[in-house]
């Protein structure tokens, strides 16, 4: 086990964006010298696996400029309204992307989607007993404007990731402990929605 203790010696931020802010951190090695790491700063995510009675889960297709294609992902935001639980950040992004709400609501996993470059933090939870939510889905701004919803049969994912053809992370990692936690009886050991641990 590694004992080190990696001492930032010296941090600058160099930048601050709308979504991210980015620092460069000089930090102390094991053999004493130092070297520079740059840090995206994240204010974290939420994601939602919901799934119907029938082992559908609700994907939505949305377009993401840095890869400049759509990828099919778990409907998903940003923590960045200030005091905003992650719970209700999930029930907000399940409303606005799906136009569902959820009665049972738990934590399928938690991850550091890069922990390489960002400490950002995504934690996804499981939304069962989801029902449409009234009248027409409110127009989306920006990207979200062209977004498109779908129920997609969970054994059809588990193939899609198997084969390469899904690439969001958070689906990835999702769809296979989702369907062996179906699969062992798991389902029932999830934390509550509510739990505010990290």
């Amino acid at each position: 086990m590694g004992e080190h203790e990696f001492e930032t010696i010296e941090s600058e931020t160099l930048y601050i964006g709308n979504i991210f802010a980015l620092r460069a951190d000089e930090v102390r090695m094991p053999h004493g010298n130092t070297a520079r790491r740059e840090v995206v700063e994240h204010y974290g995510a939420v994601a939602i696996l919901a799934l119907d009675d029938d082992n559908n889960v609700m994907l939505v297709y949305q377009y993401r400029h840095p890869l400049g294609r759509r990828l099919w992902e778990l409907p998903a935001g940003l923590l960045d309204f200030p005091g905003e639980a992650p719970l209700a950040a999930a029930q907000r992004e399940l409303a606005e992307e799906a136009h569902l709400s959820a009665r049972q609501w738990h934590v399928l996993l938690d991850a550091y989607t890069s922990p390489g470059i960002s400490d950002e933090a995504v934690r996804v939870y499981l939304a069962r007993e989801a029902t449409p939510l009234p009248g027409e889905r409110p127009p989306g701004r920006h990207e979200e404007a062209d977004l498109e919803a779908r129920w997609v049969p969970l054994d059809d994912l588990l193939a899609g990731v198997a084969a390469g053809r899904l690439h969001n992370p958070l689906l990835v990692m999702s769809v296979p402990l989702l369907r062996t936690m179906l699969d062992s009886g798991g389902v029932r050991t999830l934390r509550a929605g509510d739990f505010a641990g990290n």
